[in-house]
């Protein structure tokens, strides 16, 4: 097994994640982290939970210099609470090399990050509606930039991010590094993410295997009417340490959290419309364990990188075979077994072949007493 201090990485960064209990670099890491750090423009593909975030930061900050007053790297990240987590990561990293860290994202009071701006900022992690507010009032320049992520590129480059990113890559020098991070990635992506890209390098994790390794995976036939009565059977039968709840919708979010709360359950909703103050507290209170149930929209979910959800209901159908990848990979984390379950009606039946089509197995159906 290949070992950090194989890939060239700083002694001083070896020296943090160290400390911080990582010594082999996961697939991702592995193969990426060298190309990052060569210069290498990078579409990287590895299912969620795999070490994406740190497979691009460790390159980065070893490429940056605290000497240099200027934006070096900037990620930019489709929600509020991605961004919050790839920052907690950055910042543990960060201080061996007196690299700044400017976090730019709605919600957050504009004021206290302009003042912050004064300072010497060598890498902004922002959400894209934040960062083009900065970039109209002057107060980020990203014309000496050497390195941008798009995380979660799939969502960024298809799903309303367009016009945005392109705004903000009129902004960067033509020469720069781009990399594309994600859990899945269509042809359609691909082909839009070399627009942007000088000869990118693919590397791909193969997901069916992380996905289905530690996941074991139940169907359960439905009707909308009895949908709520079979989640919460099973949720009674599993009595889950954490788990996550999704919906397809804010208002079936809003709905579901009166029913289940006054049914006795310990859940709370996380959506766009909850404010951004609340929407930490709730993840702070979630982490820690203070909550049971997260009953959450799949936009939502893009930045819960959570360890220790032992399930996974997906009350409402995603609207995709590659979401529901993405949601059943919130748990079955660090070879940790989870469990997930897809409550699916009649006519879900095109999105269930689907899903099953895409991840190469028919999902167990579980009969419910």
């Amino acid at each position: 097994m290949m070992k950090f201090k194989e890939l060239g990485l700083n002694e001083d960064i070896l020296s943090i994640i160290k400390i911080e209990g990582i010594t082999e670099p996961t697939p991702i890491q592995e193969q990426s982290i060298q190309l990052i750090k060569d210069g290498s423009d990078v579409i990287a593909e590895a299912q969620t939970g795999t070490g994406k975030t740190l497979a691009f930061l460790l390159p980065m900050f070893d490429n940056m210099s605290s000497d240099i007053d200027t934006i070096q790297g900037l990620v930019v990240t489709p929600t509020r609470e991605l961004a919050i987590q790839i920052t907690d990561e950055a910042k543990k990293i960060a201080g061996v090399k007196n690299l700044n860290i400017l976090a730019a994202y709605g919600g957050k009071d504009i004021g206290a990050q302009l003042k912050k701006l004064k300072g010497n900022i060598h890498l902004v992690i922002a959400t894209p509606g934040r960062l083009l507010d900065h970039l109209r009032r002057g107060t980020v320049k990203l014309d000496k930039l050497k390195t941008l992520v798009l995380d979660e590129a799939d969502q960024m480059l298809l799903m309303g991010f367009k016009n945005d990113i392109e705004d903000i890559l009129e902004t960067t020098p033509k020469n720069r590094q781009t990399l594309c991070f994600s859990a899945t990635m269509s042809p359609d992506v691909k082909k839009m993410a070399y627009k942007y890209m000088n000869n990118p390098t693919e590397v791909i994790i193969k997901k069916e295997e992380t996905t289905l390794k530690n996941i074991k995976q139940f169907l359960i036939e439905t009707t909308d009417r009895k949908k709520q009565e079979a989640l919460c059977k099973v949720m009674d039968e599993d009595n889950p340490f954490m788990a996550i709840i999704f919906c397809r919708t804010k208002r079936r979010c809003d709905d579901l959290e009166v029913a289940l709360y006054k049914k006795g359950y310990n859940c709370k909703k996380l959506h766009s419309d909850i404010s951004q103050s609340k929407r930490e507290r709730i993840m702070k209170e979630f982490k820690h364990c203070d909550i049971q149930y997260l009953i959450a929209t799949d936009v939502a979910s893009r930045g819960l990188d959570i360890n220790g959800v032992s399930h996974v209901y997906n009350y409402d159908m995603p609207e995709s075979a590659d979401s529901y990848i993405h949601r059943i990979g919130r748990t079955g984390r660090a070879g940790e077994e989870g469990y997930t379950y897809l409550f699916s009606a009649p006519k879900d039946k095109y999105l269930l072949d689907a899903i099953e089509k895409r991840i190469k197995c028919k999902i167990p159906r579980k009969i419910l007493s």
